[in-house]
């Protein structure tokens, strides 16, 4: 049986090694704000006095916090550690990382990262027509312009259609939204696995007019149906590649 009047309430913490506490201080400091983004640490000797602990530990607690990607160091006589700009767009290049990776180790499958972009891309193209301003549509308008002087074979297709779909993105006014459809899209690019004929691009072309049509009259149906039309009309061109339905 229990022990009678014992009281249990728990009061205690792990204990953590001067390594750990130096870690956590310091990570801390940058996700209250007290470190701002780019800003640089003081020199290792000074926060190792500062903690009370030996160079090593200090070193150590760094290691970990680059690991982290909450700080980098930079080489040099100029260098020394930074905190890691931490905003939307670090998100995004994080995400597409990861996602290289993955596919690259055969971790993960194409087809399951492009359908969670053209997914993500849906609730994108509706929030971009609600909260687009001047300065999107005046890009959009530019990337459209260069998609219909490009030739299929033109090298800047790709970063074209990369571009129209990020700017979408961007539109939407959500960052993290726009994080995830951008990585995603830089890591499945479509066009880039096309196999581009005259008709296939201009089709994409018409399909972007559309879309980019119904986000400049702001009507959020008309460009779900638009880009649903347009992410469907490639899934069939990618069929015979990845076997996508």
């Amino acid at each position: 049986m229990p022990e009678q009047g014992i009281n249990r309430r728990a009061i205690g913490q792990k204990v953590l090694r001067p390594r750990e506490q130096v870690e956590e201080h310091i990570k801390l400091a940058i996700v209250s704000g007290e470190l701002k983004s780019g800003e640089m640490l003081p020199p290792e000797a000074e926060l190792a006095r500062q903690f009370g602990v030996s160079r090593t530990t200090l070193r150590e607690a760094l290691r970990s916090l680059v690991a982290q990607r909450l700080i980098h160091k930079v080489p040099g006589s100029r260098g020394g550690n930074f905190v890691q700009a931490v905003d939307h767009h670090s998100l995004r290049t994080d995400l597409a990382n990861s996602m290289r990776n993955l596919l690259t180790l055969g971790s993960i499958d194409f087809t399951e990262v492009a359908e969670v972009r053209q997914h993500l891309e849906v609730p994108s193209v509706r929030l971009a027509a609600k909260h687009r301003t001047e300065e999107h549509l005046n890009l959009l308008n530019e990337i459209v312009k260069r998609q219909k002087a490009a030739a299929v074979d033109d090298p800047e297709v790709p970063q074209l259609d990369a571009a129209f779909h990020s700017t979408i993105a961007e539109a939407s006014g959500n960052r993290v939204l726009a994080s995830f459809v951008s990585a995603l899209h830089q890591e499945t690019e479509p066009v880039h696995y096309l196999e581009l004929s005259k008709e296939v691009g201009r089709r994409t072309v018409l399909q972007h007019l559309a879309i980019l049509n119904a986000i400049t009259e702001q009507d959020p149906d008309a460009a779900e149906s638009a880009i649903v039309d347009h992410l469907t009309y490639l899934r069939a061109q990618l069929a015979p590649r990845f076997g996508a339905s």
